[in-house]
């Protein structure tokens, strides 16, 4: 099966929040190229959720029964590709990802993380992070649609009230030609 990109060029994605308490999984990217949160591509004929639970499988071997689905984000989030990153010998070109954000609570402490599941695995290590964390951790193109699905994502996590933003946020945040914006539905 191949990953769907829609008429504009954005491949469908799902991201995935995996919260522990009150923190969240890191994985770092195989040879130590960045940390970022599991995510994956939605498949031809796969609704959004089915590639949540194939990706969190895929990536770091957890099992629907595993963890409990609090929500996700209403919508699509997307975001550009720098232009260095886009294969333009592909048809049709993929100039960015639109995603559908995950928000997932593991149910037990003692879950075993396994990044062997696919010959070429995403991740080689992990650790649990604070919530807001990952923002910072991300490559830079990524960072405000983080920052996007975990301010949406916070209530649901948070039902008490989210964590203060740290004092990094806003230098972060405000990196210049990477605006997130809602996807319509494709």
């Amino acid at each position: 099966m191949s990953d769907l990109i829609d008429s504009d060029g954005f491949r469908s994605n799902v991201g995935i929040v995996l919260m522990h308490r009150e923190q969240v999984f890191l994985g770092r990217r195989t040879g130590g190229r960045g940390w970022q949160f599991p995510q994956g591509g939605v498949r031809a004929g796969e609704a959004p959720e089915q590639a949540l639970y194939r990706e969190l499988d895929e990536e770091i071997g957890l099992r629907e029964s595993q963890v409990e689905l609090i929500g996700h984000t209403g919508g699509w989030l997307r975001y550009r590709l720098p232009s260095r990153y886009i294969r333009r010998n592909q048809h049709p070109v993929c100039i960015g990802q639109k995603q559908r954000w995950f928000l997932l609570r593991l149910k037990s402490a003692e879950a075993q993380f396994d990044f062997g599941r696919t010959a070429e695995p995403e991740f080689d290590q992990w650790r649990w992070a604070p919530y807001w964390e990952p923002v910072r951790e991300v490559i830079y193109f990524k960072r405000p649609v983080y920052a996007r699905a975990l301010e949406e994502l916070s209530s649901l996590a948070f039902p008490q009230g989210p964590p203060a933003l740290p004092p990094w946020w806003d230098k972060v945040t405000a990196r210049g030609g990477h605006r997130v914006v809602s996807a319509p539905a494709h």
